[in-house]
Parts: C-alpha cells; structure tokens; sequence
C-alpha cells in the first residue's frame, strides 16, 4: 500500500493518541467502557486514514459527490455533536444530583441547629 506523506502523519498522530488513551488506562484515569470506545475510534480513524482510496470509492458508490475524505471529516463532526450532546446531558445529570445532595445537607444541618438551639 503507498500512502501519502499526510497520511503517514495523521496515522502517527492516531498512534500517540492511542499510546495517550492505554496510559490513561494503566493509572486508572479512565474507565474499561471508556477505553474500549475511544480505543475502537481511533483503530477504525487510522484504518479509515490508511485505507482512504476506498473510502473515496465507498463514498462515489454511495453518490457522494465529496471525496473520502471530506466524508470523514462530516463524520468525524456529526461524532463530535453526538459527544458534546452526551456530555452535556451528563453535566445536566450531575448538577441535578448535586443540587439534591445540597438540599439534603442543608436540610440536615437546619435540623441540627434546630435540635441544638432546642436544647
């Protein structure tokens, strides 16, 4: 297979995120479903960088009238938007849960003072 100079540095770029994401692993940092999805897109990116020239076709066949890799850039930010969706549902989940565990200590220690200004 003869690749391209800038495929040879996005696949290199693909490695040191991969190498990033098992250190990650190894101290704990983050968790195995994490490291399984984020380990999967950066295989299936490299693959998808190293084998462009069927990707353009897969593309053409599909009636795109992008080139493969335009195709992956669309994808890559629908992948985006689809994350920072995630993330910002999660965010919206932790502030409800901190607010309610606020709540629950703030009811706990007006009883505390209640009961303690009682006696």
């Amino acid at each position: 297979m003869n690749m391209l100079p800038q495929q040879i540095i996005a696949i290199a770029i693909t490695a040191f995120f991969i190498i990033k994401l098992y250190k990650q692993k190894r101290k704990g940092e983050i968790s195995n479903n994490e490291y399984i999805m984020w380990l999967v897109f950066w295989i299936t990116a490299a693959l998808a960088i190293a084998m462009i020239k069927q990707v353009d076709r897969l593309s053409g066949t599909l009636g795109l009238s992008a080139s493969g890799i335009d195709f992956l850039v669309y994808l890559a930010v629908i992948m985006l938007f689809y994350f920072v969706f995630r993330l910002r549902l999660r965010l919206a989940k932790m502030d409800r849960e901190l607010t309610e565990m606020v709540r629950q200590f703030a009811i706990k220690e007006t009883d505390k003072k209640q009961a303690k200004n009682n006696n």
